[in-house]
């Protein structure tokens, strides 16, 4: 490692996301990358307020979902969420040990979301609700399944960095990686607080 590098490393910065071009860029690109996954989830929410009378002869939204399980399930995501900027608070300090287990916390309340879905879809099945059920069913499995793979790939993500950083440590080519993946957690969180709203809480109320 060069002089200027090794200064560089002893003064860790504020934002050591964006202390380098190239984790600046990062950063922007990023952004952008979420402004079409914003476009691709408004379409599946546009298609699935069309679709959501369209039950033919399943089980209506009303008769179908379980709030309880659902408003658990949302609760650990926003638990997550918090997790997840605890775990960005310790990359500013670059207290390693800190971050690596509150990005380990958060991964472990990903699966625990995994889990509930999987499970809230198998008693859907169970009750006559299936993919092709109905044209409410349809859009409803594409929106919240799409949401769910989004979910699964945050936590395969996160999980990697870890190793990652077990293996690099912390420095100014891994803290934007960590970033982004925070940003990224946030954006599913975000799109689940909508999920909840317009596909279970509007189900429910009619």
């Amino acid at each position: 490692m060069s002089a200027s590098a090794h200064h560089a490393e002893e003064h860790w910065p504020h934002e050591p996301e964006k202390a380098t071009l190239e984790g600046r860029n990062k950063v922007l690109g990023f952004w952008l990358f979420l402004g079409g996954e914003s476009v691709l989830f408004g379409t599946l929410f546009a298609t699935f307020l069309a679709l959501r009378d369209q039950v033919g002869d399943g089980p209506t939204a009303a008769e179908l979902f379980k709030l309880p399980m659902v408003a658990a399930a949302t609760m650990i995501l926003l638990v997550s969420s918090l997790t997840s900027v605890f775990a960005v608070q310790a990359l500013h300090r670059k207290d390693v040990k800190a971050m690596l287990n509150w990005l380990i916390v958060t991964v472990i309340l990903g699966f625990g979301f995994l889990a509930l879905e999987i499970y809230e879809f198998v008693e859907y099945i169970h009750e006559g609700h299936t993919f092709t059920t109905s044209a409410f069913s349809s859009a409803f499995y594409t929106l919240v399944g799409f949401h769910g793979a989004h979910v699964a790939f945050g936590v395969a993500w996160i999980t990697i960095l870890i190793v990652q950083i077990f293996k690099k440590g912390l420095n100014f080519v891994t803290a934007p990686k960590i970033y982004v993946s925070a940003i990224y957690w946030h954006f599913i969180d975000v799109v689940w607080v909508f999920i909840f709203t317009v596909v279970y809480l509007m189900g429910k109320v009619g």
